[in-house]
C-alpha cells in the first residue's frame, strides 16, 4: 500500500474582527516606504497568521481607500499612509451620511479644548513660538488668504503643542475637511477681533493655565458659532 503524501495544512483561522486584522496590516505596512512592493500574499499571510483569503479581503479594502495599489503581474505596492487619505475617507463618510462640514465644528471645538488644556500643562516652547509667529502674521494680514494661512498655522501649532499624537492626527483630518470647504468671504474688517481671540488662547497656554486656555477656546468657537448663525461666515469657513 502506497503511502499518501501528507495533506496540506489548513489555513490559519481568520481573525474574527476585521478592524484588528486591518490594524495589524497597517502596522506592518508602516515599515515600508511609499512605492515599495509588499511581500507576497503568502508571506504576508504567514507573518500575520491569517488565511490568504482574509488577507486579500483586507488588501482590497485598503486599495479602495488608496493605501495600496495592486498591479497585475507585478504585485501590491504601498501608495501611502498619510492623514490626507484618511481625511478623504472621512469626507466620503460624511457625504454618505449627509453631514456638512459645519456639523464637524463641535468635534473640532472639543478637540481643541483638550489640545489647549494639554498644551498649557506641558509648555512646548517651540510650538509656542510658532503660535506667536502666526499671531504676528494674523495681525499684519492684508487679505483673506494671508489671514487664513496664519490661522491654519496657529491651530496646527496649538494642537502640536499638546504633545498628544491622536489629537494631532484627528486635528489634521478635520482641518483638511474644513479647509477644503472655505468660501471666499471678506475677513479684512474682522482681522483685529479674530486676532485678539487667538491671542487669548496663546496667553493662557503660555501662562500654564489649562482652565483659562479651555475658556479661551470656547470664546473663540462661541464667536464663530454666532457668526455662522448670523450668516456672516459659512459653516465651512476657516476659524
Amino acid at each position: 500500500m502506497t503511502e499518501e503524501p501528507p495533506s496540506t495544512p489548513p489555513d490559519p483561522p481568520e481573525i474574527p474582527f476585521a478592524d484588528e486584522l486591518v490594524g495589524r496590516l497597517i502596522r506592518r505596512l508602516s515599515s515600508l516606504r511609499e512605492g515599495e512592493r509588499l511581500p507576497s500574499e503568502r508571506a504576508l499571510a504567514d507573518t500575520l497568521g491569517v488565511s490568504r483569503t482574509a488577507l486579500r479581503d483586507r488588501l482590497m479594502r485598503l486599495e479602495a481607500i488608496g493605501v495600496v495599489e495592486r498591479r497585475a503581474g507585478s504585485g501590491t505596492y504601498l501608495r501611502g499612509l498619510s492623514s490626507r487619505m484618511t481625511s478623504d475617507t472621512l469626507a466620503m463618510g460624511m457625504l454618505v451620511n449627509n453631514l456638512n462640514p459645519g456639523s464637524m465644528m463641535p468635534v473640532r471645538r472639543a478637540l481643541e479644548r483638550e489640545a489647549a488644556r494639554q498644551a498649557a500643562m506641558r509648555i512646548d516652547h517651540i510650538n509656542l513660538a510658532h503660535m506667536a509667529v502666526a499671531l504676528d502674521r494674523m495681525a499684519s494680514s492684508v487679505d483673506d488668504g494671508a489671514f487664513r494661512e496664519a490661522d491654519h498655522a496657529f491651530h496646527t501649532a496649538l494642537i502640536a503643542a499638546s504633545g498628544v499624537p491622536g489629537l494631532e492626527f484627528f486635528g489634521e483630518m478635520l482641518r483638511d475637511i474644513l479647509w477644503a470647504t472655505v468660501r471666499e468671504v471678506p475677513l479684512a474688517e474682522r482681522v483685529s477681533q479674530l486676532t485678539d481671540l487667538h491671542v487669548d488662547i496663546y496667553q493662557a497656554v503660555r501662562d500654564s493655565d489649562p482652565d483659562a486656555a479651555m475658556r479661551a477656546v470656547d470664546v473663540h468657537f462661541d464667536w464663530f458659532d454666532g457668526a455662522i448663525a448670523r450668516g456672516t461666515i459659512s459653516g465651512g469657513e476657516s476659524s
